[in-house]
């Protein structure tokens, strides 16, 4: 049986980076590269290009998120859950622990509300989203009873799903709309522009700290991951970076 789990986890792992490259490869191209590109066309060119481009990006996109996230949990299931992967010894299933697990898996009704109350502009998502993930680490430790490395890799999942939310139930639906309109050369509503551009501006701030949290899976003593306060600050620094590079992206121009 142990075999046969390791062989599963292996092949888990596998397609959940190579799913993963999909999705986020994709993200990194709308948003550092096409926004700007596209921002550069006239409106005859655009209805030439977007309906082209945009549907055959948004296939790998979306669907790239669904299998990352269905492989994520599958790992989930069989590293922490069955694998005995999640608590530190002297601790074990708990009413606490069950919850913290529903709320990952909940967490993005609760974003989508926050979002559109008081989390409606960047800044204020930042600053946010920074103090709530501090006090979800905490409550991971604290309440769920969770080791380092499981409430470090349940941040990851708690951004990841948010993630594949936005992508398939706010990102995709507004997108299939704007590029309709632009096909048939009708203006496009300006809600749906934004609403489509914040919420991949959102995923691009959470998948550069998620990836971090991916990695400190195998490498979690020397990134000090022993406290809240330590998790905080590397999505901080993932949230920095994302910044820079967002304002580099716009300074780049084509021949």
């Amino acid at each position: 049986m142990d075999a046969v789990m390791n062989f599963l986890e292996s092949i888990f792992r596998w397609l959940h980076v190579l799913f993963g490259i999909l999705w986020i490869g994709h993200l990194y191209f709308l948003n550092f590269v096409n926004a700007n590109f596209e921002a550069t066309l006239d409106a005859e060119a655009k209805k030439k290009v977007i309906p082209e481009l945009r549907p055959r990006v948004l296939f790998w996109f979306r669907w790239g998120a669904a299998f990352t996230w269905i492989t994520g949990v599958l790992l989930l299931l069989l590293v922490y859950y069955h694998g005995g992967a999640l608590f530190d010894k002297g601790r074990s299933w708990s009413l606490g622990a069950v919850l913290m697990i529903v709320l990952v898996f909940v967490s993005p009704f609760i974003y989508d509300a926050l979002v559109k109350s008081v989390m409606k502009e960047l800044r204020t998502a930042f600053i946010a989203g920074l103090i709530l993930s501090a006090i979800l680490v905490a409550l991971f430790e604290h309440l769920g009873g969770f080791g380092i490395r499981a409430y470090a890799i349940h941040l990851g999942a708690t951004f990841g799903t948010i993630m594949a939310f936005n992508v398939w139930f706010r990102i995709w639906p507004a997108q299939q709309q704007i590029i309709r309109a632009i096909k048939d050369g009708q203006p496009v509503d300006p809600a749906l522009v934004a609403l489509a551009g914040l919420r991949s501006r959102h995923n691009t701030y959470m998948s550069v700290p998620l990836l971090m949290l991916m990695v400190s899976q195998h490498a979690v003593t020397w990134i000090g991951f022993g406290n809240p306060i330590a998790i905080t600050l590397v999505v901080l620094a993932g949230w920095l970076l994302v910044y820079h590079l967002y304002d580099r992206a716009a300074q780049l121009k084509g021949f």
